[in-house]
């Protein structure tokens, strides 16, 4: 998420610390030997498209994005959930106005997607995604479906755990990172080769918070999940990046 122009005011942000993100290939993780590079990146010097456009502004976000039980005529079925948080840089300040999408299983485990077809029920009331702007302070929240476990076929008997989809954009087309957001105490954490293939350290942070403060009475549970960009506290994301 940095612009590197072919300039004396290039800006140069601190690595993150080894051992923070996912190897490219990764094992375990067996469509990651057709997902990853096998060769030497080749850097080229971003123009003025990269840097300055699309702009994402509230004038893109609907009434309901960030509300994906209310996208739809009926009620979304499954267990109704706050997800909560702040988007912070590598010092703990907040980063203001920036986009941040979701996207999700539904409650059965399944998405809507023409590729997902194991005999799990689709919700005509649920799309599973959302998107919303953070705050002054750097705070988002949606309201949406607990998502449920499906199977994915990698290894044996293979189920991949609960877990939302998160998507931050910065200012620029280039500028986008991506990671996954888990439920506390998931028995399926051991045998995920997805959630494994982050060093062991950094873990953690992609395990959200129950909050009963945050909780909702008789509507919805309240999850807490900080997404940090940089630095030592920096959230685990997909594709580590030199730039």
């Amino acid at each position: 998420m940095v612009n590197r122009p072919d300039s004396s005011d290039s800006i140069a942000y601190r690595l993150d610390p080894p051992g923070t993100h996912p190897a490219l290939d990764e094992r375990a993780y067996r469509s990651t030997a057709l997902r990853h590079p096998t060769r030497p990146l080749v850097l080229l010097p971003h123009l003025l498209t990269e840097v300055s456009a699309p702009v994402f502004g509230e004038d893109r976000l609907g009434p309901n994005d960030a509300d994906l039980t209310r996208q739809h005529a009926g009620e979304a079925l499954g267990q109704r959930i706050i997800v909560t948080g702040r988007l912070l840089d590598g010092d703990g300040k907040p980063i203001p106005h920036s986009l941040v999408e979701i996207w999700q299983a539904n409650a059965a485990g399944r998405y809507r997607h023409t590729g997902d077809r194991w005999p799990a029920p689709l919700d005509p009331n649920f799309s599973g995604a959302g998107r919303t702007l953070t705050d002054d302070q750097g705070r988002y929240s949606f309201t949406t479906i607990k998502p449920g476990a499906y199977p994915w076929r990698n290894h044996d008997n293979a189920w991949r755990p609960a877990h939302i989809h998160f998507s931050v954009f910065g200012r620029a087309f280039t500028q986008r990172l991506v990671t996954q957001m888990y439920f506390p105490d998931d028995p399926l954490f051991a045998q995920d080769p997805i959630f494994n293939a982050v060093p062991e350290a950094a873990r953690p942070r992609l395990i959200s918070r129950f909050s009963l403060a945050g909780t909702q009475p008789e509507w919805a549970m309240n999850f807490e999940f900080d997404i940090v960009l940089r630095g030592r506290d920096a959230t685990p994301f997909e594709e580590p990046h030199d730039d």
